[in-house]
């Protein structure tokens, strides 16, 4: 065998070794802006799960629509709106807090890309809305 030809085999060796090995997986981690371009959500770890921090809101704002009366009047800058949310197949799966109607939904996220992150909620899994998030950092 020529050393041309055992180069050859060599690099479609190496080819063929790391063309079933996949890439790593986007993950939602980061800050993200929501589809109305209203809030900035900050995911990052909590725990052994990951949260969403509001980290800014376009017109600010309080949690008026809050069930619970102690926190109606608390600033929606820094409320978590997403938590408990572990990987579950290929997304992630957890609970989604929406502060423009006070509802709590139990939600998936879905990474669409690098950028992109589609959100979705149940509420008594009738009530379903989905929103499509683009990173903002």
């Amino acid at each position: 065998m020529t050393p041309r030809i055992a180069t050859s085999l060599l690099f479609l060796a190496f080819m063929a070794a790391f063309a079933g090995t996949p890439s790593h997986a986007a993950e939602p981690v980061g800050t993200w802006l929501s589809q109305s371009g209203e809030t900035k959500v900050k995911i990052a770890p909590c725990g052994t799960a990951l949260c969403g921090t509001v980290v800014w809101v376009k017109d600010g704002g309080t949690d008026k629509m809050n069930p619970d009366p102690a926190r109606a009047g608390r600033p929606l800058v820094g409320i978590q709106m997403i938590y408990d949310v572990v990987k579950s197949g290929s997304g992630y799966k957890g609970s989604l807090y929406n502060y423009k109607d006070g509802g709590t939904y139990t939600g998936k996220l879905q990474m669409l890309s690098d950028n992109q992150l589609k959100l979705s909620g149940c509420r008594m899994r009738v009530f379903c809305r989905s929103q499509t998030w683009t990173k903002s950092e």
